[in-house]
C-alpha cells in the first residue's frame, strides 16, 4: 500500500514538472513573439509597395515582394548639402565607430593594466574619477565638449566625433579591463620585472594576449554605444559628417511629399544591421567575457 502511494506521488510530481516546463516554454514563446513582432512588421513593411501598405493588413506578409524601398533607402542622390538615402551616413558611422572603438579599447586596456597591476599613489582616486565619468549624463557634457572641440578646431568633423566617443567611453573601457586584470596573479608581473621586462613589454607580451575575452566585451559594448548614438551625432556634426542615426531621424521625420513607410522601415533595418551582425557573430563571447573576470583566482 505504501509503495503504491509513493508510486502515485512520484507520477504526479513528474507530471507536474512536465506541465510546468511546458507552461514555461509557452510563456517564453509568447514573450518572444511579442518582442519580435515590431521587427516582423518592419521587415514585411519594407518589402511591400506603398499601395499594398495603404490597402493591406499591417501584419500580413507581402503579396508581391519588392526591394525598391531598400534601394531607395540606400541610394545616395545628393542635392546641395542634403543626401537622399543613408549610404553616405552609413560610411560616416563606420569612419567614426571603428577608430573610436580601437582607440578607446587600447587606452582603456592600458589604464586598466596600470590601475590593476602598477599601484601608484592616488590610483584609487584616479580609478574612482574614471568610474564617475561613466555616470555623467550625456547632456551635462554637451556645452563643455562643444567648447573644447571649437578650441581644438575639430568641431563638426568626423575626427571631432571620434574624439568625443573616445573620451566618453574611456570610463567604461577602463572599468572593464581593470576588473579583468585584477584576476591575473600579480606574480606574473613581478616575475617579468625580475627578468628585466619593462612596462610596455609586460603589457604587450603577457597581459594583452590574455585579454581576448574582455577585448570582445569592450569592442561590442563600445561599438553598440557609438553606432546607436544620436545625441552626440546631432550635436557635434554638420552636413557631410552626420552619422546614420541622424540621417535616419531626418528620413523618418521628413514631411516633403508622400510618406514612404516602406523606405523608413528599410532605412531603420539598414541602420540596425551592423550591431545585429556584431551580436550574432560574437554574442557568445560577450557573455563569456563578462563572466571571465567575475571571480578572482
Amino acid at each position: 500500500m505504501t509503495d503504491a502511494v509513493y508510486s502515485n506521488t512520484g507520477v504526479r510530481s513528474q507530471m507536474t514538472r512536465i506541465a510546468l516546463r511546458w507552461l514555461l516554454y509557452i510563456l517564453l514563446f509568447a514573450f518572444a513573439l511579442f518582442y519580435l513582432a515590431p521587427l516582423f512588421v518592419m521587415v514585411t513593411t519594407s518589402l511591400k509597395s506603398l499601395e499594398e501598405i495603404r490597402t493591406g493588413d499591417l501584419i500580413a506578409l507581402p503579396r508581391d515582394v519588392t526591394f525598391d524601398a531598400w534601394r531607395t533607402a540606400w541610394a545616395s542622390a545628393c542635392t546641395g548639402i542634403q543626401c537622399e538615402g543613408v549610404r553616405p551616413y552609413f560610411w560616416n558611422s563606420v569612419l567614426i565607430a571603428v577608430p573610436a572603438v580601437m582607440i578607446s579599447t587600447l587606452v582603456g586596456a592600458i589604464n586598466g593594466y596600470v590601475v590593476a597591476q602598477w599601484r601608484f599613489p592616488g590610483a584609487n582616486i584616479f580609478f574612482a574619477l574614471m568610474l564617475f565619468g561613466c555616470f555623467i549624463p550625456f547632456q551635462v557634457v554637451l556645452l563643455p565638449m562643444a567648447r573644447m572641440l571649437g578650441l581644438m578646431g575639430i568641431a563638426g568633423t568626423i575626427p571631432g566625433l571620434i574624439f568625443v566617443h573616445v573620451i566618453y567611453g574611456l570610463g567604461f573601457t577602463t572599468l572593464f579591463f581593470r576588473n579583468y586584470y585584477v584576476t591575473i596573479p600579480a606574480e606574473l608581473t613581478k616575475a617579468a620585472k625580475v627578468d628585466g621586462a619593462g612596462f610596455f613589454r609586460i603589457f604587450w607580451s603577457i597581459f594583452l594576449p590574455l585579454s581576448l575575452p574582455i577585448i570582445v566585451v569592450t569592442v561590442i559594448w563600445q561599438f553598440t554605444q557609438i553606432w546607436n548614438d544620436f545625441l552626440f551625432g546631432v550635436s557635434f556634426s554638420q552636413a557631410g559628417t552626420q552619422p546614420i542615426t541622424v540621417a535616419l531621424n531626418n528620413i523618418v521625420n521628413s514631411t516633403t511629399g508622400v510618406k514612404e513607410y516602406n523606405v523608413d522601415m528599410a532605412a531603420a533595418i539598414i541602420a540596425g544591421l551592423p550591431t545585429l551582425l556584431v551580436y550574432v557573430v560574437a554574442g557568445k563571447y560577450f557573455i563569456r567575457g563578462l563572466t571571465a573576470g567575475s571571480v578572482k583566482g
